[in-house]
């Protein structure tokens, strides 16, 4: 974290992105993630081209795609940079690649087309792909019959919502990563009042952070409780203004 530039009467904070960490040895294994955990690991002994991570925002799918990426040389593949493809050119020598967020892009055609393409010369060249998405390739809406009906053969490694022991070891990395290290009563405090997904955690240990840079405060209960309170009022109402925006 960028130290704090004092001036006035407090401290000036500054949205400098902070930098979690990716590698495999931060990666927390649970009940929730061992099947994950375990296909990644059981590559390239997989019984089809095409491995499927699949769970809620903030459960470690990208995580665990980045450490399967740096085993296997993959080639990382943004699903904006689909459309527009040239597999070939793109693998190089890999024989691997990972597109995280496939689920999300692959509505447009042009970016059906290009994974469509990047699947059939892995299969060619007897290599593997990973893709990551919220459910399974079989829900995803794809605007393109031949890729739908391939990943549809894909092996499927389904990551659970997190227990309260993941969620406490998901919680304190959050801090860790942001160099925070509050006390115990704060980690549950923030568990006992937290909506139970690591996305919401990541968004309350973002604005903990920022505001305890602000303030040139400690991260406590007190801070936690109030940050809690906002961030919740803000979820609720970005909520109803996507309902009304529906109706």
């Amino acid at each position: 974290m960028i130290a704090p530039i004092k001036g006035g009467s407090g401290q000036l904070a500054f949205d400098f992105p902070h930098c979690p960490s990716f590698a495999d040895t931060d990666f927390l294994i649970a009940p929730c993630n061992a099947d994950a955990v375990a296909w990644v690991e059981r590559w390239p002994d997989w019984p089809a081209p095409a491995l499927a991570l699949v769970g809620p925002p903030g459960s470690g799918k990208s995580h665990l795609a980045t450490i399967f990426a740096a085993r296997a040389k993959a080639v990382t593949v943004a699903p904006e940079a689909l459309a527009a493809l040239d597999p070939i050119a793109a693998l190089g020598s890999a024989r691997t690649a990972v597109v995280d967020g496939a689920e999300c892009a692959l509505g447009d055609r042009a970016a059906a087309e290009g994974l469509f393409h990047l699947y059939n010369r892995l299969t060619a060249i007897g290599g593997h792909l990973l893709v990551t998405g919220r459910a399974a390739p079989a829900r995803w809406r794809i605007g393109l019959p031949d890729l739908a009906s391939r990943l549809a053969t894909a092996t499927v490694a389904e990551i659970a919502a997190p227990d309260d022991a993941l969620l406490a070891s998901i919680l304190i990395k959050l801090f860790a990563d942001r160099q925070l290290k509050p006390a115990a009563e704060v980690i549950r405090y923030i568990l006992a009042r937290a909506e139970r997904s690591p996305a919401a955690l990541a968004a309350i240990v973002a604005e903990l952070d920022r505001r305890a840079l602000a303030g040139g405060r400690a991260v406590t209960v007190v801070l936690a409780a109030d940050t809690l309170r906002d961030v919740g009022t803000a979820q609720t109402e970005i909520k109803l203004n996507d309902e009304s925006k529906r109706t």
